[in-house]
């Protein structure tokens, strides 16, 4: 190679350039924005925005179910909500299933006992006898549904065999004649959802409240 060569291709070969500090700040600006952005754009839309939408129609649509399905006396105050059984006290109320929560709303939960677990078939029956007694009928008669607590421990709703079997306490206690709590039961009867899901159920919460309009318009 002579020296005519080597000049060239020397001076073809660019310079070794000093990395620019400013364009990598820049260049680390330009990839924050548009996380930062699509960030707060998500908080609004998903967190408030959608919220917002979604609570007010709902309030709209349902006002009722949305603030909780409450029950309100003549005085407007309330005493319950449609969607939560409740424990009553006396005989001329319909009393719902048991609750391993002790029908506290903020501890909502089942007992988590396995149908293997020894203190599950001791507490059954020991409910079992409390009920047959309560009711005056032979233990074989009990419903399970009685006995027996909810995964949520406050499901207001029990079977109509389990209802009806309160009916005669809850008529000599209201001093109501047997047919017309039995038709109360009857009249809160649901069907199953679109005929096909769950089975027939009442509400206690419902029923009670009825019960209490039958008493007082005596």
């Amino acid at each position: 190679m002579n020296r005519s060569m080597i000049h060239r291709t020397q001076a073809s070969t660019p310079a070794t350039q000093m990395p620019d500090p400013g364009a990598a700040v820049l260049q680390h600006t330009v990839a924050w924005r548009p996380a930062i952005g699509l960030g707060v754009a998500s908080l609004l839309l998903a967190g408030a925005l959608y919220s917002a939408v979604g609570t007010g129609a709902a309030g709209l649509l349902f006002p009722e179910q949305a603030s909780g399905s409450l029950m309100r006396d003549a005085s407007a105050q309330v005493r319950g909500s449609r969607l939560l059984a409740q424990p009553f006290a006396g005989d001329g109320w319909f009393q719902a299933r048991p609750s391993a929560a002790g029908f506290d709303p903020m501890a909502a939960a089942g007992s988590n006992l396995a149908r293997s677990n020894p203190a599950l078939a001791a507490r059954v029956a020991e409910a079992t006898a409390a009920v047959a007694q309560r009711e005056g009928v032979d233990a074989a008669r009990v419903p399970s549904d009685l006995v027996t607590q909810s995964g949520g421990g406050l499901d207001p709703e029990l079977s109509p065999a389990a209802v009806h079997l309160q009916a005669a306490r809850v008529a000599r206690a209201r001093g109501l004649p047997l047919a017309q709590v039995q038709a109360l039961v009857e009249a809160h009867v649901q069907a199953p959802l679109w005929g096909i899901l769950g089975q027939p159920r009442v509400n206690v919460m419902d029923l009670n409240r009825a019960v209490q309009a039958a008493a007082d318009a005596r």
